[in-house]
């Protein structure tokens, strides 16, 4: 008999259901240049898959001196995200894993280091608010990624052992975390995040569509 090497999946929500990092990032990107300034991929890495990594407003402070209200520029910051994220559909092979682990009886669920005022409309947007059996985000914790906090989370939730739960992850601090929650960690970098070094995945996917859970189970099940 072949021995199992999860029970459960976590998924990530931003960069990994939907591609919502790169319309933020373009959008500070044009900020940035339209005062002078260059945002890079390595300042706003820190930026990614956790929460206050990285300071915009500071950083273009600091580089030009320009100094933006965050009173009248975070609105309009928001207001333009979701406009942008609205054309953006789910990520390939997000619903066809989703669709087969309820077939092979694994447990799902989603840890976010976004809140749930963000996730969940998206979620029922594309019709996957009940494929979760649990859904966390940053308002169930203190400390979001890189902290495992999260990820212990999901596990609680879904009743299943931190060590049986695979992470689908798209960011270095959503890796980081998995492997802090002693959990098996499978990297699927977006189209941002391609290029950035992936702190030691178990697999490492250039999709969701590239591969199965039940591949997954055999390629792991000996452990890394």
């Amino acid at each position: 008999m072949i021995a199992v090497s999860f029970d459960a999946v976590i998924f990530d929500f931003d960069g990994l259901i939907i591609d919502s990092e790169t319309p933020i990032f373009r959008i500070w990107e044009e900020i940035y240049r339209d005062h002078g300034a260059e945002l890079t991929m390595g300042a706003w890495q820190h930026a990614l898959g956790t929460h206050n990594g990285f300071d915009p407003y500071a950083e273009l402070a600091a580089m030009t001196g320009t100094r933006l209200s965050r009173e009248e520029w975070a609105p309009r910051v928001s207001e333009e995200h979701w406009r942008r994220c609205e054309s953006e559909p789910l990520l390939p092979g997000v619903a066809d894993r989703l669709a087969e682990a309820r077939v092979l009886g694994i447990r799902t669920a989603l840890a976010s280091s976004s809140t749930s005022m963000w996730v969940t409309p998206w979620l029922e947007r594309h019709g996957l608010r009940g494929s979760f059996d649990a859904v966390c985000t940053r308002d169930d914790v203190k400390a979001v990624k890189p902290a495992p906090d999260l990820f212990l989370l999901a596990a609680e939730r879904m009743d299943v052992a931190a060590g049986r739960c695979l992470v689908f992850e798209d960011s270095p601090n959503g890796l980081r975390a998995a492997h802090a929650a002693g959990m098996w960690a499978v990297a699927v970098p977006n189209a941002l995040t391609r290029t950035l070094p992936m702190p030691s995945p178990h697999v490492v996917l250039a999709s969701l569509a590239d591969t199965t859970l039940a591949a997954l189970r055999e390629r792991l099940r000996e452990g890394p």
